[in-house]
């Protein structure tokens, strides 16, 4: 009986220690899962790089670039034309990135239609005027402060890599939204007609939509 006592008992400590390896097995695995979590925080800050922007209107303005450049973008988000496909085919009557140049890759401005004092629509693809004044974009609260020049600078600046979550989200429903002139131009217009609504061909344009193939 002695000997079944000390058995049992060899048998309760046995249990014991396994359980206490299991328990140390599982605390490891929590901390390798928290250093390897805090290494991928450590990288992702060493691989943001900052952007200091002066120009006529923003004054030390910073942010940083999180993602790849034209890459990494929100899977509803899917613009047809990039930055710099669109200056140089004309948009926003040429006077949209005229002072902030120094912000963005030389390469998209190599081509670019830029107008000189003032906004001059014949640059615009469809050579129509297409867009409000600034001071009607603000009066209809569609700017953000870090974007004061609206919807295109939010592009230019999400396509190097900057990422604001909240506004991303809603710049990529106003993109969306802009759809319903694509529907429009299909309904009323001969396919590749560019003369037939070129006013919603321009806007669309404006948007990232190639809307010289519908």
């Amino acid at each position: 009986m002695e000997n079944d006592g000390a058995y049992d008992c060899l048998i309760h400590y046995f249990f014991y220690l396994l359980q206490q390896r299991t328990l140390l097995i599982v605390q490891l695995i929590l901390i390798k899962d928290e250093i390897a979590e805090a290494n991928l925080e450590i990288c992702k800050k060493m691989r943001r790089k900052k952007i200091v922007v002066d120009d006529k209107m923003q004054r030390n303005y910073v942010y940083y670039l999180t993602q790849p450049i034209g890459r990494n973008f929100d899977s509803d988000f899917k613009p047809e034309l990039s930055p710099r496909e669109l200056l140089s085919l004309g948009i926003f009557g040429g006077k949209y990135m005229c002072d902030c140049q120094d912000e963005f890759p030389a390469s998209w401005f190599k081509n670019a239609k830029l107008a000189g004092l003032y906004k001059d629509p014949t640059l615009n693809y469809f050579k129509v005027d297409a867009s409000l004044p600034l001071q009607e974009w603000k009066k209809k609260g569609w700017l953000h402060p870090d974007d004061p020049r609206g919807w295109f600078q939010w592009y230019c600046r999400y396509y190097m890599g900057r990422r604001m979550p909240r506004e991303d989200s809603r710049q990529i429903k106003r993109w969306r939204a802009v759809r319903r002139h694509i529907g429009a131009i299909q309904k009323h217009c001969k396919r590749g007609d560019i003369c037939c609504r070129p006013r919603q061909r321009q806007a669309l344009l404006h948007w990232a939509y190639d809307s010289r193939k519908l």
